[in-house]
């Protein structure tokens, strides 16, 4: 595990969250932020809670390091440098 994951289960622990649907969380995220790059904050925290996840609010800091998360995933696979996110820039 990588520094920026051990720091995104601290902080989504540290918003209340149950260290049993953390993983859950993390795949639904993933799989609304990954095709989508260019959604917003407000966007992500919407769809999210479409999903059911309405107890939880990302805040921006806590996006970042998802997204630090996934591109460090999605190089390891793609062989990419980076991944193009204006949203997020």
């Amino acid at each position: 595990m990588n520094p920026f994951e051990k720091d995104l289960i601290r902080r989504l622990e540290g918003m209340g969250m149950e260290a049993g649907i953390i993983p859950g969380f993390i795949r639904n995220l993933a799989n609304i932020i990954l095709p989508n790059s260019s959604l917003s904050l407000f966007q992500i925290n919407k769809q999210m809670h479409l999903l059911g996840w309405g107890g939880v609010e990302l805040d921006y800091h806590t996006l970042q390091l998802a997204v630090a998360c996934f591109e460090g995933e999605a190089l390891k696979s793609t062989g990419k440098t980076r991944i193009e996110n204006k949203a997020y820039s």
